[in-house]
């Protein structure tokens, strides 16, 4: 744990070094996980650091991310190695006259130039290693825990950290200060008032010539512009005034980058024209491979339900132009009057309807949602041009008036049969549709077809994670 000497730390912005830590990683969507320490695993967060109470680590995290779409561990084993620390000092020995006699090499037993961590998008994973007593007992349990599940190890040159010695503390906020562009992302109360000069918004500060950044000004603190500070420095919160430390609020935060980024340019016609010869050839396909199964499933909806065996509803597509998006029936006949009837028991926190072991639901049509089967027939609404492969989920007019910006942007572009939000989603009460609206602007936002391949491949693994599924 933390040692005593750690506990008594100056802060800036009402935030110590550790919280700065915190936020940092929090600004790229990861939450940093300790043993021992009481801390909410947030719902919300993309990945967890499962990282020593000692460490303070910082190390450029896109080439992880590629492997964590890609391959899906459960847990990520990053060895980091800080290629500009000794692992030892020296100093002078002379004799009782002062004159020299040797050098002295002294090595120190605790190094952590040499360290590691975690990453995981599974709580369960993180609790273990939260609920640990010190990170030996932490890591000792992850390997029993993860024993038969797929691990991933690498290495990667970082800047670590030792939070026991005041001068690595040190170090690091000063590394920070140099590097970190945007502290407003997960810290209220503070702005920039020159350029890489951020200051609590209860300092007062008048930018001159002698004033250069990158600085922190903490709450409190006074600079005139016949004052001179020049960066990389932090002048910590007068302690009379320390601000009381804030959440972060985890659902306003940029979503970390997606294996395959949009270009800086703009959408231009032909990889419109791309996109749609794509779409019509993937439909022709689907439809054609797909087609034994439709006398199968007709005849099962037939049996179960009677007619009809399609189902047609309103939805909009691109700049709201309404168009009937049809799928083959997965619920009874009276599903809309029954729905009335369910209202207090809906767990979506937006426009759409969700219960679990909706009593709507045919048994049928429960084994065509499981696999998706059910949406066979949008692969005629993309061949007719409504609909992509890929794309924000198809939703009616109502549903589009909960938060224009959103409509306006998904909107923007033509729905899809599967999209970002659908293998992204975690269903979190509460939490499904922010998750929604998140996830449709980020494809929206990066939309590729390199991305839209990315997102195909996890829908097909996805669909044939549950065939397999025991």
């Amino acid at each position: 744990m933390i040692s005593a000497a750690t506990q008594q730390l100056p802060t800036v912005w009402g935030l110590d070094p550790f919280d700065i830590h915190a936020r940092f990683w929090a600004s790229y969507g990861v939450q940093i996980v300790r043993p021992g320490e009481p801390s909410q695993l947030v719902p919300h967060a993309e990945l967890f650091m499962l990282i020593d109470p000692r460490m303070l680590a910082v190390f450029r995290l896109a080439s992880i991310l590629d492997t964590i779409s890609w391959l899906r561990p459960d847990l990520v084993l990053v060895r980091l190695t800080d290629p500009r620390k000794q692992a030892y000092s020296e100093r002078v020995v002379t004799d009782e006259r002062g004159a020299f006699v040797r050098f002295q090499r002294l090595y120190d037993r605790s190094d952590i130039r040499i360290g590691r961590v975690a990453l995981t998008q599974d709580r369960e994973i993180a609790s273990v290693w939260q609920r640990a007593p010190d990170s030996r007992a932490g890591w000792t349990r992850l390997r029993h825990l993860v024993r038969k599940r797929s691990r991933y190890a690498c290495r990667m040159r970082a800047r670590v950290f030792d939070a026991e010695r005041p001068e690595e503390i040190a170090k690091f906020t000063r590394h920070l200060v140099q590097h970190w562009r945007r502290p407003d992302a997960t810290v209220t109360g503070i702005r920039e008032v020159a350029a890489s000069i951020w200051a609590h918004d209860s300092a007062s500060v008048t930018p001159g010539p002698a004033i250069r950044g990158p600085l922190w000004l903490g709450a409190g603190r006074a600079i005139t512009k016949e004052q001179s500070a020049v960066g990389p420095a932090i002048a910590w919160d007068l302690p009379e005034q320390r601000p009381q430390e804030t959440g972060i609020e985890w659902l306003e935060l940029e979503s970390m980058p997606a294996p395959f980024r949009r270009s800086s340019k703009s959408t231009t016609r032909p990889s419109l024209l791309v996109k749609r010869l794509f779409d019509i050839v993937f439909s022709f396909f689907a439809l054609l491979f797909t087609l034994p199964f439709y006398p199968l499933i007709i005849l099962a909806i037939a049996l179960e339900d009677g007619f009809p065996i399609f189902f047609g509803h309103q939805r909009e597509t691109l700049n709201g132009k309404q168009f009937k998006c049809w799928k083959f029936r997965s619920m009874r006949r009276d599903a809309e009057q029954m729905k009335e009837n369910l209202q207090q028991k809906n767990l979506s926190d937006g426009p759409q309807f969700y219960i679990p072991d909706d009593p709507r639901m045919t048994r049928v049509g429960g084994l065509l949602r499981d696999l998706q089967l059910d949406e066979l027939p949008q692969f005629w609404n993309v061949l007719l041009g409504d609909m992509s492969v890929v794309g924000p989920r198809p939703s009616p007019f109502r549903e589009n008036q909960y938060c224009p910006p959103w409509r306006e942007a998904r909107l923007s572009v033509k729905p899809g049969i599967t999209g970002l939000w659908q293998i992204s989603r975690t269903r979190e009460v509460g939490a499904d549709f922010q998750e929604w609206i998140k996830y449709d602007l980020q494809y929206v936002e990066r939309q590729s077809f390199w991305l839209d391949l990315w997102i195909i491949w996890r829908t097909v693994a996805m669909l044939f994670g549950r065939i397999l599924r025991p």
